[in-house]
């Protein structure tokens, strides 16, 4: 079996040398078993996915988990903790355990959400544990080619950004739709059309019946079901809580929470309004993205013939969206700074992914699954970088499209092909 190289693995690796529990949470599905048992170095794997292991690690986890570290430590490996959300009880024995030896790489956990972060739990263990987000496969690494450095490229030059890429090769619109369809699960991306929908509607019944109850404890497994089918529908679209609470028949809190849960899966990313500081007329709900475009073209009936002449051009637009959204929030952990993704809307205009950076840097994309661009493209992210709230900082505005070439529309202003984003050679220096 040949696999994929992850980005995080050698990340993981580098937070094991300086933190004593590494946690890898991830949404079921997107490789975390792999990367633990496959893609680093451990002195044990203890999966708690088997019950057997499970009742045997819960007798006495104090006990097992110590031992288990005293014989790893003259190795210097870490311990792998698979399925850690099955046995919450042993987040005070791993504090114990790292409190007595305080040496770095002691454990790296998987999970498909934050334990640490749950309302339940009995202890964050704030600065003992460094948390690592595995997405579903990314393009890049599907490629082979190395993790995005787009908004490094923002940061350096962020009036002339196409001097800071690496050399782009276009993509047609129809091998474009077919990266959107296939998405980036490994246990679906090389099926054919068909398998492919039936594995994601197999995939989003047990989210919902196995994986939300664990994550919040909700009663109507039916309503997280078909709340899944409505996100698919409304992925890059803001928030309307009322109006989905109507369409499922349930309380807007009971919405809330079985949201709520899918978030904590990482299946659904609630991606924030950015907001000014006297912005009273900009808008302050989220926009919800399905964190694979896969699944979202399965669950909402999409294929291949779906986009085809004459198909509803904003059918694709939503996907494509959702699509670039997840490339970017993907290369985050490979930025050289921090940065923050957020959505902007106020009035008649909007920018579809605010990323803000040190020193008040902003990279405004607007998403377009076309190949004609033009001035007109721009006047949104034009207004907020020099007359509306980013006028105080400097910045890039840039339209992702189908297509093959950078195009120039002026300081600042610049046209990209979406295959920007899978371009970077592994090892690429902005």
């Amino acid at each position: 079996m040949i696999l994929t190289a992850r980005h995080i693995a050698p990340l993981a690796r580098e937070t094991l040398a300086d933190t004593r529990i590494v946690n890898v949470v991830g949404a079921p599905g997107s490789g975390k078993t792999t990367l633990l048992r496959d893609m680093l170095e451990t002195f044990a794997y203890v999966d708690l996915e088997d019950e057997a292991v499970r009742r045997s690690v819960a007798e006495d986890p104090y006990g097992m988990l110590k031992g288990l570290t005293l014989q790893a430590k003259a190795s210097g490996l870490p311990v792998a903790i698979d399925g850690f959300h099955c046995l919450p009880s042993l987040v005070l024995a791993l504090k114990r355990i790292v409190d007595e030896d305080g040496r770095p790489g002691q454990f790296v956990l998987a999970a498909p959400y934050d334990v640490f972060r749950h309302p339940k739990s009995a202890d964050s263990l704030a600065g003992r544990v460094s948390t690592l987000k595995l997405r579903p496969l990314s393009v890049a690494e599907i490629r082979g080619a190395g993790p995005c450095r787009l908004l490094d490229a923002v940061e350096e030059r962020p009036q002339n950004v196409a001097a800071a890429l690496p050399r782009v090769s276009g993509c047609t619109r129809e091998e474009t739709i077919g990266l959107v369809l296939g998405g980036g699960y490994p246990g679906a991306l090389n099926e054919p059309e068909g398998r492919r929908a039936s594995i994601f509607a197999e995939y989003a019944g047990k989210l919902a019946v196995r994986d939300v109850p664990m994550a919040h404890p909700v009663r109507n497994t039916d309503a997280a079901r078909r709340l899944l089918d409505l996100v698919a529908f409304d992925t890059a679209r803001e928030l309307n809580a009322g109006r989905m609470a109507k369409k499922l028949g349930v309380r807007h809190e009971t919405l809330e929470n079985h949201l709520d849960a899918l978030v904590r899966l990482q299946a659904v990313v609630s991606l924030p309004a950015w907001n000014s500081v006297d912005g009273n007329r900009e808008i302050r709900s989220p926009k919800l993205h399905l964190t694979d475009t896969g699944l979202a073209a399965a669950l909402r009936g999409e294929s291949s013939g779906s986009f085809g002449i004459g198909s509803d051009p904003a059918a694709i637009g939503s996907l494509f969206e959702t699509f670039v959204f997840n490339e970017l929030e993907k290369s985050l952990p490979f930025q050289s700074s921090r940065w923050s993704l957020g959505h902007w809307r106020a009035d008649r205009r909007k920018v579809d992914i605010v990323a803000e950076g040190p020193g008040r840097t902003f990279a405004l994309f607007r998403t377009r699954a076309t190949s004609r661009i033009g001035p007109e493209d721009f006047q949104d992210m034009d207004w907020f970088l020099s007359e509306g709230p980013g006028k105080d900082g400097c910045g890039t505005a840039v339209v992702l499209y189908i297509g093959e070439h950078a195009l120039s529309f002026g300081p600042g202003k610049v046209a990209l092909p979406v295959s920007t984003l899978w371009s970077y050679p592994l090892g690429y220096e902005v």
